[in-house]
C-alpha cells in the first residue's frame, strides 16, 4: 500500500460507490419510470415494485448507516484507551467524536498535544488531519 497522508486518506469503494450506488439509481429511475407508465393499468403491480424498490435502498442505506456508525464507536473507544495508556487520565469530555476520529491519524508522540489543541482550539476535524506531522495510516476504514 502506498503511504497515506492528508490528501489520499479518504477511501472510495468502487464496490459500494459505484457500483451498488448506480445500479440502485438507474434500478430506481427504471421503477419510476414503471410506475408513472402504469400506474393507470396496473396500479396494485406498480405500486408494489416501487414501494419493495424504494424498501431495499433504505435498507442498503441504513445498513452502511449502522456499519459507520459502529466503526465510528469502536474508533472512539480505541482512541480514549490510547489517550488513557499515553497520559493516564481520560480525554476530555469535550472532545467530540468527530475531532476524536479525526486525531486517530496522529502517532502516539503527537496524540496528547493535538487532544488538548483539539479541545483548547476548538479545532476541527480537518484542521486536526493537517496538524499532523508523522501520519499514522488507517487502512481497515469500511
Amino acid at each position: 500500500m502506498k503511504q497515506q497522508n492528508y490528501e489520499n486518506h479518504s477511501k472510495i469503494d468502487p464496490a459500494y460507490h459505484v457500483g451498488i450506488a448506480l445500479l440502485s439509481l438507474i434500478t430506481l429511475i427504471l421503477t419510476i419510470t414503471f410506475f408513472v407508465k402504469n400506474v393507470g393499468t396496473e396500479t396494485l403491480l406498480s405500486f408494489v415494485v416501487l414501494f419493495v424498490v424504494l424498501t431495499i435502498i433504505l435498507i442498503g442505506v441504513k445498513l452502511r448507516t449502522y456499519a459507520l456508525q459502529l466503526q465510528d464507536r469502536i474508533i472512539r473507544a480505541e482512541e480514549s484507551f490510547r489517550y488513557y495508556r499515553l497520559t493516564g487520565k481520560s480525554p476530555d469530555a469535550r472532545l467530540s467524536l468527530k475531532q476524536m476520529i479525526a486525531l486517530r491519524f496522529a502517532p502516539d508522540e503527537e496524540f496528547p498535544v493535538l487532544v488538548e489543541r483539539a479541545v483548547t482550539e476548538n479545532l476541527s476535524p480537518n484542521d486536526i488531519k493537517k496538524a499532523i506531522q508523522n501520519w499514522r495510516a488507517d487502512h481497515h476504514r469500511v
